[in-house]
């Protein structure tokens, strides 16, 4: 009877253990169930990802050399005045030359253009129009560095059988008073020193009129000495750039 009451109650006892494995799981599985209804949390919201600059392109120096011409020379007013050396060593100033016409001529014996005017004897031609009418030419070379060139002008004068006088201007200040632009670029200056016409030599900007060509400056000179203003006071130059210091 012992042995029956205690297998019985063995068995209960497992039946109890059971019972209680069973409800243990069912209330683990409603545990899960409810925590699988819950609202899941919301993830934190993404950053908005920033926006990048875009790259500067690396900035490009370009270094140039350029001159400010400074210009003071007008149109019926006084003619800046200057003195200077010619490449014999003989001194020239614009007073010197007072109560007669003035012709300057910025010149460079390298540039291809004054070369072609020399040749045609541009200058020297216009100078026989008006002998002892007290007309005086000078050319005028402001280009650095033609203080160290006076051998060239010298030979360049002698083979072309120039007689006007070839004044240095290494510094550049009186080419930038008068705004001497290209070479040849050209002046008239009226006895009273006023000036009167300043631009090309003539129309003939690529050489190929010859003697049909227009020549300003002979234009000019006329109209001064009869005491007339100039009727084309201005025009554009053109030739090789004036190649100043710095």
């Amino acid at each position: 009877m012992m042995m029956r009451t205690s297998f019985f109650g063995k068995v209960k006892t497992m039946r109890n253990s059971r019972v209680s494995w069973i409800a243990s799981a069912i209330v683990c599985a409603f545990t899960l169930s409810a925590f699988a209804q819950t609202e899941p949390a919301k993830p934190a919201p993404a950053k908005e990802p920033v926006k990048a600059e875009p790259a500067k392109p690396a900035t490009t120096v370009t270094t140039t050399t350029t001159t400010t011409v400074s210009t003071t020379a007008a149109i019926g007013k006084p003619a800046p005045d200057f003195k200077l050396n010619d490449v014999n060593g003989k001194t020239h100033s614009l007073a010197d030359y007072k109560g007669k016409v003035v012709v300057l001529e910025w010149s460079n014996f390298e540039c291809p253009v004054c070369a072609r005017h020399a040749k045609s004897k541009t200058a020297e031609k216009t100078l026989a129009a008006y002998k002892d009418k007290g007309v005086v030419w000078l050319n005028i070379d402001s280009n650095f560095g033609s203080e160290t060139k006076q051998d060239g002008i010298k030979k360049f004068n002698k083979d072309n059988g120039l007689t006007a006088a070839w004044v240095l201007d290494p510094s550049g200040a009186t080419g930038k008073a008068y705004g001497a632009k290209t070479t040849p670029h050209v002046f008239v200056i009226d006895q009273k020193g006023n000036l009167a016409y300043m631009g090309a030599i003539d129309d003939d900007n690529k050489g190929d009129k010859g003697d049909k060509a227009k020549n300003y400056v002979k234009d000019a000179i006329d109209a001064v000495l009869k005491g007339s203003t100039v009727a084309t006071a201005t025009t554009e130059p053109y030739g090789c750039s004036v190649k100043y210091k710095g």
